[in-house]
């Protein structure tokens, strides 16, 4: 079986999804389940064995926020495995804010770019500071907010965000290095702000 061949069925399915077949999303979930798992893994892998947010827990509840949202018109699989990314940040972000709400505080620390899927669950008050950073960076740069977020939440090549962005792979990776320089300095002025409160 040829590549194209083994992704026709879906491409098929991410049509009918976004056309509004709820019963795709069932099928889709099934086909791309180990690699859901996989991105989800991702994002849990340093997390303590006892915690309450699991990978299984966090596909679950991506799953249920994809059947209730409109559904963009994707281009592929590593489009839709982009979205998918993003609805799995915001969980954990809607977690961690309500976690550190719970504990009432809790100063900020100082996170490199490139630990940013360690920090998710365990670290609230880091992955609070991540999102808002990245959330400025959207305002500032939405190409570039967007890259950073295919790249260290969805764990997407450069090939596969040019392909979903119709760019060359050189301009994403051009994009994608002032996007990230650009949040680590905003990290880390975050984390220096902190330390001095």
């Amino acid at each position: 079986m040829t590549e194209s061949s083994e992704n026709e069925p879906i491409t098929t399915l991410l049509r009918d999804f976004a056309a509004g077949n709820k019963a795709a999303l069932d099928r889709l979930t099934t086909l791309l389940y180990p690699e859901l798992r996989r991105l989800a893994g991702g994002y849990m892998r340093n997390e303590r064995t006892a915690h309450t947010l699991q990978s299984t827990a966090l596909v679950h509840e991506a799953y249920a926020r994809l059947v209730k949202q409109n559904q963009p018109d994707y281009s592929s699989r590593a489009h839709f495995m982009g979205v998918a990314a993003h609805i799995m940040r915001q969980i954990l972000i809607d977690h961690a804010r309500t976690s550190k709400a719970e504990k009432r505080g809790g100063k900020v620390a100082k996170v490199p770019l490139d630990e940013v899927t360690d920090v998710a669950v365990e670290r609230p008050s880091a992955m609070i500071a991540i999102d808002d950073a990245l959330r400025e960076l959207e305002r500032n740069d939405p190409l570039k907010a967007q890259l950073v977020e295919m790249r260290f939440f969805g764990g997407m090549t450069a090939e596969d965000s040019a392909e979903v962005l119709k760019l060359t792979a050189a301009q994403v990776r051009r994009q994608l290095r002032v996007g990230q320089a650009w949040l680590q300095r905003a990290l880390d002025r975050t984390g220096e702000l902190e330390r001095k409160t």
